[in-house]
């Protein structure tokens, strides 16, 4: 087995985030960056690449 970091198995920090597209409040298990849009459950699945 690997090292997988000491956060492995631990709950994500979530932070508070505006849905870039509809303007809905979600939380993301990132930090929002300046210019970098954020999308809600719903709109990311609209924008996410399709898998082949």
């Amino acid at each position: 087995m690997g090292n997988f970091g000491s956060n492995f198995g631990a709950p994500r920090e979530m932070h508070d985030a505006t849905c870039t597209e509809c303007g809905q409040q979600t939380k993301v298990p990132f930090k929002p960056m300046e210019g970098k849009p954020v999308y809600c459950r719903d709109c990311y699945a609209k924008h996410k690449p399709k898998r082949n």
